[in-house]
């Protein structure tokens, strides 16, 4: 098995991304030595448990979890939450700490309508390759940042681009905190992607699940991590879109506490 402590480590991005990056360490001679496969599979695929146990997803398949990254973000958040209140589907919102210093009241919307918050880091680094101190400091950083708003203890954590390695997770794990990941994937992060491609690869991640027999851990963005701002329409009809192909009832959405 790889170890943490041997690993030049990159943030989730899709396989290709990563073996480009892989390559060019590799080619700098910086790579030398590295089990660059191994690493970078327990490292970045949010399924890998190499690292350390995550939370991902539940054992039935009917089970849905919206969950959403880099909020929170006026006016999609906004605009968002009250997608979810007409269709009366509760969600799971991981929070980054800089936006939630500016925006304490859209925290306090998030959570008034009945949704789960959880960490997300106070400035969204790769944690895999940051120092132990920093990855402390960006975990309790944010715990502090939504408990002065919401006035009770943070439980879930999801690494920013999935990126963790074993003290990653032993330092959540000592802040009381459950590292999240996912299972189906939007990609609602790339420039110009469409709501109906969004939701084409959450559809994919949907039916891998379901061959599995899991549930499905789906992961969009209400936010973008640089800065306050970022235009997540697409990220929002996307959610329409999957709520309107599994309705609530035929599909029992949840909050990912309800898999911990």
């Amino acid at each position: 098995m790889p170890s943490g402590n041997n690993c030049i480590l990159f943030a989730n991005e899709p396989a290709y991304t990563v073996h480009h990056m892989l390559l060019a360490l590799a080619t700098a001679g910086a790579a030398a030595g590295l089990a660059a496969g191994g690493c970078a599979y327990a490292a970045l695929d949010p399924r890998s448990q190499l690292f350390g146990s995550t939370l991902v997803a539940g054992r039935d398949p009917s089970e849905f979890a919206l969950t959403y990254d880099d909020g929170p973000n006026d006016p999609w958040t906004g605009r968002l939450l009250d997608l979810l209140e007409q269709h009366r589907v509760r969600a799971t919102f991981f929070l980054i700490g800089r936006h939630i210093r500016q925006r304490p009241d859209l925290v306090r919307e998030i959570h008034a309508a009945g949704h789960l918050i959880g960490n997300h880091t106070v400035t969204h680094p790769w944690l895999a390759i940051v120092s132990p101190r920093r990855v402390r400091d960006e975990l309790a950083g944010c715990n502090a940042a939504l408990e002065d708003v919401l006035g009770a203890p943070v439980r879930f954590f999801r690494p920013p681009h999935g990126a963790r390695r074993p003290d990653v997770l032993r330092a959540a794990h000592d802040l009381d905190l459950t590292a999240v990941l996912w299972n189906a994937m939007g990609f609602d992060w790339r420039p110009n992607i469409s709501a109906a491609r969004i939701a084409a690869y959450l559809e994919r991640g949907i039916a891998r699940s379901q061959r599995h027999q899991r549930g499905s851990n789906l992961l969009l963005h209400d936010g973008g991590h640089l800065a306050l701002g970022a235009d997540r329409s697409q990220s929002v009809e996307a959610t329409r879109l999957i709520l309107e192909r599994h309705p609530p009832g035929a599909t029992r959405y949840v909050t990912v506490e309800g898999w911990a």
